[in-house]
């Protein structure tokens, strides 16, 4: 499919969903005018992520205090079966992440309330889950339709079918979800950030979820290479985070 017919797809997509409109509106007003700020910092960001990542090992055993073993190991059969249902998706998403990264976290704080922006496959969901379940937690997630692939009933096709009953998906962009997912979820021991990569994007989802976290909670957030908005908002808060190296790619992540 060519670009300008995905694009088309796309907006004929939004025009079906008017419950959507107010992200289109958004995305239209990015694209034209305010294209260029999405990638803002960008180059002072990789250049600080480069001179301070650690492996997500290290990570995992300086900040949670806890042994590194891959996620694919530690549950062979359900990862397994999570792969077959990925490679036969008819669809392309976002593949596996740091999982380790996120499975600590949520066993580190022995979590019972999770944020996630961002599904796709359901990976994250996936390794999320898998802890939440052990203490009846509950993950709450957040992601936008994939209306240019028709991809709306793959999203989170991964999940095995006995964790979703730990699991609230929230099926609209972020500024739409978000108000709503905090609204019944009360404090937060853990939130994973993985959705709308522009400047303004991640700077309104930090701003608006980072109060919500509980003191010794743990704040993740994916892609901070893409702009400056993680570094400038650590250090507006004057937060000491950690950057990991996962992949070609840098994670922050800090304990509140």
């Amino acid at each position: 499919m060519s670009e300008i017919a995905r694009v088309l797809k796309t907006f004929i997509g939004y025009l079906k969903r008017p419950d959507l409109y107010p992200e289109l509106g958004r995305k239209i007003i990015k694209n034209i005018f305010k294209r260029n700020s999405a990638f803002k910092g960008k180059e002072k960001t990789n250049l600080w992520a480069s001179q301070v990542a650690v492996s997500q090992e290290n990570a995992i055993r300086k900040l949670f205090n806890l042994d590194f073993q891959l996620f694919s190991e530690k549950y062979p059969q359900e990862f397994q079966k999570a792969l077959e249902k990925q490679n036969n998706c008819p669809i392309k998403m976002g593949g596996a992440g740091a999982l380790e990264l996120l499975y600590s976290a949520c066993e580190f704080t022995q979590a019972k309330a999770v944020i996630e922006t961002g599904v796709a496959y359901g990976w994250s969901s996936f390794a999320t889950l898998t802890s939440l379940q052990k203490r009846n937690g509950t993950l709450y997630s957040s992601d936008m339709p994939y209306l240019g692939q028709n991809g709306d009933q793959y999203v989170g096709c991964i999940v095995p079918e006995d964790l979703k009953t730990n699991w609230k998906l929230f099926r609209h962009a972020d500024r739409e979800s978000l108000p709503k997912i905090l609204k019944e979820s009360g404090e937060i021991d853990v939130i994973h950030y993985d959705s709308d990569k522009s400047y303004e994007g991640m700077r309104w989802g930090y701003e608006t979820l980072y109060p919500r976290l509980r003191k010794g909670g743990v704040f993740i957030s994916d892609d901070i290479n893409d702009n400056s908005a993680f570094q400038d908002f650590c250090e507006r808060e004057n937060i000491a985070t950690t950057v990991v190296e996962y992949e070609g790619k840098y994670i922050g992540v800090f304990v509140k």
